[in-house]
Parts: structure tokens; C-alpha cells; sequence
């Protein structure tokens, strides 16, 4: 019995003795706590999507309660809500959020072009991509198996005809598709821009014309149509300077393969933002 007793006695003594040198270690090893971390992180809505160019939400306020950045209209998903609530927290001047949205530079869906292999592997863009480029006839073109749907914390992007698709009320500009995206054809962009270049063919005319109706062959002539100078050609492609664009639509009206498109992708969807 005696032993028993000094079993537990010995284990009491112990514990006691670890618990003292926790407590000693959890104040001379705390780390303070940035109480404007604490409340700029609270506003900001947890998307962790990095479209404000840091690593999500936590990098963000880290860069704002340490003074690395005074801009606090970077967080796309949070709007203009966001952006007064943090600078509310630092006493500065929020400005405004530039509404985004996901950009698909691809028209070629099953009506424009078609399919050169049969495809058995992952269901995946990246997966089909390291097959010559994915099984489309055109090697530039969106393959078309949702690696940016499913990356999209709003649903709103779909597969249609072969091709994804943005629900432009959805879509909150926050570039995880863009990212996610192998053949690099998502652009975020503001949404004021209504003119867009529905291809991302590099080939040159001749060429994408075997592959895709709907393909940009660098003709030219939306270049010399622009009353802004506002378009060139680069590798047989079509790019607009959207500094310059006026979204006048007639760089739309003679595009000869109808890849150019206007499009009005209105208001950004409104955002209930919930802290973690």
C-alpha cells in the first residue's frame, strides 16, 4: 500500500513541478499579441483568395498593422464594405475597391472547334495538358474539365459546350481561377471593360483557322477600325490597351472570325462579410 502511495505522491510532485515550469516558459516566451492585427483581420472577410497580393488574409493584415502597405482597398471580395471598415481600424482614407471580374479568353466551344484525341486519363486541365497540350484541336483553347470551377468559392463559373463560362453575378474577381488555370486563359479584370478578345491563339492565321472558327488570325483589322489606337497585334493575337479602349465596339463590328465581343458584365455582386 505504501508503495502505491508514494507512487502517487511522486507523480503529484512531478506534475506540480511541470505545471510551475509552463506556467514560467508561457510568460517569458509569450509573444505580444498586435491588438491592430487582431481588429484589421476581423474586417477583412477570410477568402484567403490572394487577389490583394499577399498571402490571404492573414499576410494582408500582418501588411497593414506593421506598416508595410497603407492601401487598404485590396481586398477585391470585401468591396468598398472592406475597405472602410480597415481603414476605420487605422485612421486612414479607404479610397475605393475597383469592382473585378474573371475574364475567359476562349470562345471555342463545340459549335468552333473539335476534339483531335480521345482523352482516357484524370479529368483534370492540368492532368490533359501534359498530353500534347490537352486533346482539343486547338493546343491554346480551354480543355474544358473544370480545374477553375472547382477552385471558385462562389460558383460561378460553369462548363458549357465544351468550354468554361463566368456568371459575371457571381463572380467576386478574386483570381483563384486565374491561378488555377494551365493554359493561362483567365485575366481578372475591372468590370468597366466591355470589349474582350475571346481567343488566346498564337498560331498564325492560316493555322488557327484549321482548328477553331472562332480563333483570332491577326488580321489586322480591328487594329486599323480603333479610333483609339487602342489594339495591336502580337503573335497573330489581338490585344487590347484597356487605358486606351472606349469600348466604342468597332473593332467588334469588323472582326472577321467574330472573336472580339462586347459584353456588360454590370454591378459586382454584393458581399456579406462574416469574420473567422
Amino acid at each position: 500500500m505504501s508503495t502505491i502511495v508514494l507512487a502517487v505522491v511522486a507523480v503529484t510532485v512531478i506534475g506540480l513541478i511541470c505545471a510551475v515550469i509552463l506556467a514560467i516558459a508561457s510568460k517569458v516566451m509569450a509573444v505580444p499579441v498586435n491588438e491592430t492585427y487582431a481588429k484589421v483581420r476581423e474586417c477583412l472577410p477570410g477568402a484567403n483568395c490572394g487577389a490583394c497580393g499577399y498571402a490571404g488574409c492573414d499576410g494582408y493584415a500582418d501588411a497593414l498593422a506593421n506598416g508595410m502597405t497603407d492601401q487598404v482597398n485590396l481586398c477585391v471580395p470585401g468591396g468598398n464594405s472592406v475597405a472602410r471598415q480597415v481603414g476605420a481600424v487605422l485612421g486612414v482614407d479607404a479610397g475605393e475597391v475597383t469592382p473585378k471580374v474573371a475574364v475567359i479568353h476562349c470562345g471555342g466551344n463545340c459549335d468552333s472547334t473539335g476534339l483531335r484525341t480521345d482523352y482516357q486519363g484524370i479529368h483534370s486541365c492540368a492532368a490533359a495538358m501534359l498530353m500534347y497540350g490537352g486533346n482539343g484541336n486547338c493546343v491554346f483553347g480551354c480543355i474544358g474539365y473544370g480545374d477553375c470551377m472547382s477552385v471558385c468559392p462562389q460558383n460561378a463559373i460553369c462548363i458549357e459546350r465544351g468550354i468554361a463560362h463566368v456568371d459575371p453575378r457571381a463572380c467576386e474577381g478574386c483570381g483563384q481561377c486565374a491561378k488555377k488555370c494551365p493554359k493561362n486563359l483567365i485575366t481578372i479584370e475591372n468590370r468597366t471593360v466591355k470589349t474582350l478578345v475571346t481567343c488566346h491563339n498564337q498560331d498564325k492565321g492560316a493555322l488557327t483557322r484549321k482548328v477553331c472558327s472562332h480563333g483570332c488570325i491577326g488580321c489586322y483589322k480591328c487594329v486599323k477600325a480603333c479610333p483609339e489606337q487602342a489594339i495591336t497585334v502580337e503573335n497573330f493575337l489581338a490585344r487590347i490597351d484597356y487605358s486606351k479602349c472606349r469600348n466604342c465596339g468597332e473593332c467588334a463590328k469588323v472582326c472577321t472570325t467574330g472573336c472580339i465581343v462586347l459584353s456588360d458584365f454590370g454591378p459586382a455582386p454584393v458581399m456579406e462579410v462574416a469574420a473567422d
